[in-house]
């Protein structure tokens, strides 16, 4: 039976997951569609105005991830360029925003009504929403996303046999297609894939339901506010606080030689 902590927890407290999970199939077939289907000028549009960019989130060598979404800190992707007036090289924020909305309408129907129904029945409870690649031979630096009011879950949609995991910790953690792995990546982490093949998954970030929904809100307001002043780009998602610091070095270091200690 699978083990659980304060950084690796059932997916199973959380039903409103069960929306994306029941759906699993129909919304990776969307993703494949539309990296199979689209235009070269789609694609490139996708990833480089609808995915979240970080300045300090590091690979240890040349390897890529790659993320697109369409629904960043409650707000689907077209209104969150509008209200931040987000300016691209190539597309200004009206001309983005509507060429946002209409890819999200042509290859995403699906993605978007789950994500309406899940904030119909649990109110904005849901803040980001895309889909993130982990290339072949990719290698994350040691790193948080300092996001205490949220957890993060990955909805396994394209996984690979072999070494991709989730290092968190003392702990390693392997993705599985159509399962939910939650995170709270509050906590120092480094993933990897070492396999030869690509890795995808849908990438869900919500707020703690335990946690009161106001100051969850004003906590993410002010976080965001900080995040875009920063990096435009980065969608709210990442920002300097992802940087590792010192005692989660040493945290991190503790918890592996605990375990190791175990073992000896």
């Amino acid at each position: 039976m699978e083990s659980f902590n304060e950084y690796h927890i059932d997916p199973k407290q959380f039903p409103f997951l069960d929306s994306f999970q029941e759906k699993w199939q129909v919304l990776r077939d969307e993703f494949t569609h539309f990296i199979q289907q689209a235009s070269q000028e789609e694609l490139t549009f996708a990833y480089d105005v609808l995915g979240p960019k970080s300045k300090t989130i590091k690979t240890k060598v040349n390897s890529k991830y790659s993320a697109f979404g369409i629904l960043f800190q409650g707000l689907f992707i077209e209104e969150y360029i509008q209200l931040h007036q987000i300016e691209y090289p190539h597309n200004k924020p009206n001309d983005a925003s509507e060429k946002a909305l209409a890819l999200r309408e042509k290859y995403f129907p699906n993605l978007a009504r789950v994500i309406e129904k899940v904030t119909l029945v649990r109110d904005n409870l849901i803040r980001n929403v895309y889909f993130g690649t982990f290339h072949p031979g990719l290698d994350i630096k040691l790193h948080v996303n300092y996001n205490p009011h949220m957890n993060r879950g990955y909805l396994g949609l394209i996984v690979p046999e072999g070494d991709v995991a989730m290092k968190i910790c003392h702990d390693q953690f392997y993705w599985h297609e159509g399962e939910f792995m939650v995170l709270d990546h509050s906590y120092p982490h480094c993933p990897h894939n070492y396999t030869n093949y690509d890795r995808t998954v849908l990438v869900v970030d919500f707020f703690k339901p335990d946690q009161p929904r106001e100051e969850s809100l004003r906590f993410e307001q002010e976080l965001v506010t900080q995040r875009m002043q920063d990096n435009p780009y980065s969608l709210g998602v990442f920002g300097k606080s992802d940087k590792a610091q010192v005692e989660d070095f040493i945290k991190y270091g503790l918890a592996h030689q605990l375990e190791w200690d175990k073992v000896l």
